[in-house]
Order: C-alpha cells, then structure tokens, then sequence
C-alpha cells in the first residue's frame, strides 16, 4: 500500500479539530443522526467502512446507536488517526475499531461492507479523480450495501451563489474565519477545492453502481446522499 508521504495536521491541529468545528455540531449532529435513520435496517452485526475517518465522529455517532457494529476507519493523517484511536479507546469503542493509515484504495481487500461512509470529504478529491473515488466505494459494499456521502457540492457558476456565498460566509465565520480568508472563499471554493454541481455529483455516484442516489441533506452547501448498491 502507498502510505500518505505529508500530514496536513500536527498532532495538536488534530486535536483542535473538533473544538474548532464546535460551533457547527447542530449541523454534523442532524447529519450523523440522519445517518443512523439511513442505515437502521442493516444487519444487526455490520462491517462499516468510514473513509476519511478523521477524529472519527460518525463513528462515534454510529456506535452508541448499534453497539454490535465493527468499524475500519482510513485517513491519510497519522495524526487523525491517533486522535481517534484514543477518542475510541476513551469512549470504550477501541475493540470494534481498526485503524489504517491511507486512502479508500488501502481498504482491506479481502472484506466486504454492509456501509461505506464518506463525510466531507470527496470535495478534497480532484476532479479528474472523483469518479474512481465512487468506483473504489462501492467496489468495497456487498451487494445491498450502503454508500453514505457528503460533500461540498453547489452550482458555483449559477445565479443563486452569490446568495449562497453570503450564508456560507456566516458557517466560515462561526469557524473563526479571518476578513482576508473570507475574501479568499470564492477562490477556495473554485480553485483549490473540488465543488461539483450536486447533479454532477449524483451522476458520478450514479455511475459507480449506486443506481438510485437519494438527497437525504442539505445545510447551506453541505449535501448528503445515500444510496444502495
């Protein structure tokens, strides 16, 4: 496997994470709760793949609410990883967890799983790569398997983003964003992510095999759809 060769967060950044995102968990917790509505009727002893696990919120979310579930969780930061190791150790999770250190093409292979969960995540993914990220998901399910996604996803070049922007300034600035990064959003949003139109998204998701994506959320430009294999 090739292993991630730069950790964007420092041991104390990861630690950081969640406080800094504090101030947006009435969001993430209608998301995550929404989630277990999702996938309720999985069987009672599923296998979970998170991708991009992070410090691991959903999990956590995911584990209180089925307590005979197992999780893999991947990321690329070791750090992440850590800090979630020790969130899932501290909350008496640790022995349904493992860890690995990658991306979603180092998900174990000789597995399949009930769910494949990917909050937040895919709008990191280029856009010349984001199809064979749907592809490597669903190729990981059983059939009947379940794929969770959530991402960034807006028209950035309809009428409607200016509007939109202005509400995405007020999540930036709960987040503790500068004048000069809110100036620079639009940029970010264009440039340095990937922000697909959410017909976009559903087309790709689509093409992976999940034939019939669904819209379950949306807050502001947060999206999340699930669908099944």
């Amino acid at each position: 496997m090739n292993k991630p060769t730069q950790d964007f967060f420092n041991k104390e950044a990861a630690q950081r994470y969640d406080e800094r995102n504090s101030k947006l968990s009435r969001i993430s917790d209608c998301l995550h709760f929404l989630s277990t509505l999702v996938l309720k009727d999985l069987p009672e002893k599923s296998l979970i793949l998170c991708v991009g696990v992070g410090t691991g919120a959903e999990i956590m979310t995911l584990a209180e609410a089925f307590p005979q579930w197992h999780f893999v969780g991947i990321d690329p930061s070791a750090n992440m990883l850590e800090v979630c190791r020790e969130r899932m150790s501290k909350a008496g999770y640790a022995d349904r967890c493992e860890f690995i250190h990658g991306y979603v093409q180092d998900a174990p292979q000789d597995r399949k799983f009930d769910a494949v969960v990917s909050l937040l995540v895919s709008h990191f993914v280029h856009r010349d790569d984001r199809a064979g990220y749907f592809q490597q998901m669903t190729d990981c399910l059983k059939d009947g398997g379940f794929l969770v996604n959530a991402e960034i996803s807006f028209d950035l070049n309809s009428p409607q983003f200016p509007a939109m922007l202005k509400g995405w300034e007020a999540v930036q600035t709960l987040m503790g964003a500068t004048p000069e990064s809110l100036a620079n959003l639009p940029k970010q949003l264009k440039e340095i992510l990937t922000v697909l139109p959410p017909e976009e998204t559903e087309h790709l998701i689509r093409q992976s095999g999940i034939s019939l994506p669904i819209r379950f959320f949306q807050a502001f430009m947060i999206c999340a759809w699930f669908g099944k294999k």
